[in-house]
């Protein structure tokens, strides 16, 4: 939440472009429902509460930067953030979902992210703690004061405090230690109403040492140990209630859920048969972002806030497909433009995780110096271009494709080519790439 209340829209859009080329549109408009939501947080209480997070639905081809304009949306927010399949809700009852299960998700992930958060805040007192047990386990007969009947008596902690000193030089990792781990007992299981097997929460309750859940001696070394018992002395510092309620309250003000192949459940007007399941769907969804209340474990958590953000191809179907409810709690729509050889290009040099940049870095671990001449890309981006053209549109997806088997031969001999350099040229991609590009069979490596 952090980084976010000075970000301004154009600042979020420079931060997207870091990793995402193109889609300046769709950029824009998250960027403006992202800095809503922080100026909603300034509003009084009373208006607060009337302003409705202004979904968005993202219409264009697989492969454009859909997803990747959401993630890394929630990333610069830090704001809980899922991605679920439309799909996945198809026919509930018998193959799908719940859809509620959606906002348990994000729930759990909202959890995972204050618990983070909080456990970072306590890490040093753990750590102090951590040193004291690992000692208490080396040292089990020495201890910082012991008290008798006619006076208190303090033992000499010379021999602890030597063992203090080469523990923290690291010349005890190895030694080994008995310490105490919790056994797994009989899971409880939190069944919600209208939830199907599969949607059955299980977790290791309060109740578990009733069934067998209790604490088992296992010899480790201290390295593995002070994992372990670190976490155990974060786990006691952090409040619970408190990761619960901080969480609820990040999910239901800053959460964002992703709804990928929202087109797949449009149902065209005047058929049946699968369309009838398609619009129950739809009819399921809609109540959730319209918002209403969910139980989950953690509490009951209040959707009317979440952030929507619908994606889909459209290319069988149209947004005026949805029934019109849900169409009318996505106000925004924004359209994704194909990538052609000129936006393959940057992709491959401009982004900071750049494709080239991610295999020069994997080969350097080989001790294989690599570098791709600017023919090269352009190249590459050519026949990318090209085989989108022919064969179904991956859009950069492609570009995985193509950079795969163009670098087979180079990955696989890299443990013997240590040391040497390899320069890949428009020659060398002509070459390896000509059977693609006379017979474009790419089946095999689509992905």
């Amino acid at each position: 939440m952090n980084d976010l209340d000075y970000l301004t829209p154009k600042q979020i859009v420079a931060e997207l472009d870091r990793y995402i080329v193109g889609q300046d549109k769709a950029k824009k408009s998250v960027a403006i429902a992202l800095r809503n939501r922080r100026r909603r947080q300034l509003l009084p209480d009373d208006l607060r509460e009337e302003v409705a997070p202004k979904n968005i639905i993202m219409i264009g081809p697989t492969g454009v930067g859909k997803t990747e304009i959401a993630r890394r949306l929630s990333k610069l927010s830090g704001a809980p953030f899922l991605k679920v399949e439309a799909t996945k809700f198809t026919e509930v009852g018998y193959v799908g979902r719940d859809v509620e299960s959606m906002i348990r998700d994000l729930m759990s992930i909202g959890v995972s992210l204050v618990k983070r958060e909080l456990e970072e805040k306590v890490r040093e007192e753990a750590e102090k703690r951590t040193e004291e047990v690992i000692l208490d386990l080396l040292l089990p007969g020495i201890t910082k004061g012991k008290k008798t009947e006619v006076a208190e008596i303090t033992e000499p902690t010379d021999t602890r405090e030597k063992f203090r000193r080469r523990l923290r030089d690291g010349k005890l990792e190895d030694k080994m230690v008995e310490i105490s781990i919790q056994r797994p007992g009989f899971p409880q299981i939190e069944i919600f109403p209208g939830t199907s097997f599969e949607e059955l929460d299980v977790n290791l309750g309060n109740f578990s040492s009733l069934f067998g859940g209790k604490k088992k001696k296992k010899s480790v070394p201290i390295n593995r140990a002070r994992e372990i018992i670190l976490a155990e002395e974060m786990d006691k510092l952090v409040d619970s209630e408190r990761v619960a309620e901080m969480a609820r309250e990040r999910v239901e003000q800053m959460g964002i859920i992703f709804i990928d192949e929202i087109d797949k459940v449009a149902s065209k007007e005047g058929r049946s048969g699968t369309d009838i399941s398609r619009e129950g769907v739809q009819r399921d969804i809609l109540p959730i972002v319209e918002g209403s209340k969910v139980n989950t474990k953690h509490g009951i958590v209040d959707t009317s806030h979440i952030l929507f953000i619908a994606a889909g191809a459209f290319h069988i179907s149209k947004p005026s497909d949805l029934i019109p409810e849900l169409q009318g709690r996505f106000p925004l729509r924004v359209e994704l433009e194909d990538l052609g050889a000129e936006e393959f290009e940057k992709i491959l040099t401009q982004p900071k995780n750049a494709l080239t940049t991610q295999y020069i870095e994997l080969l350097k671990t080989e001790g294989v110096k690599m570098i791709f001449t600017d023919e090269a890309i352009k190249r590459i981006s050519e026949i990318a271009a090209e085989v989108n053209g022919k064969q179904e549109n991956i859009g950069a997806r492609r570009l995985h494709t193509i950079l795969e088997l163009l670098l087979e031969d180079i990955s696989y001999n890299a443990p013997e080519m240590k040391g040497q350099e390899v320069t890949i040229t428009r020659e060398y991609v002509d070459e390896r790439l000509s059977d693609v590009l006379e017979d474009q069979d790419l089946s095999q490596y689509i992905l």
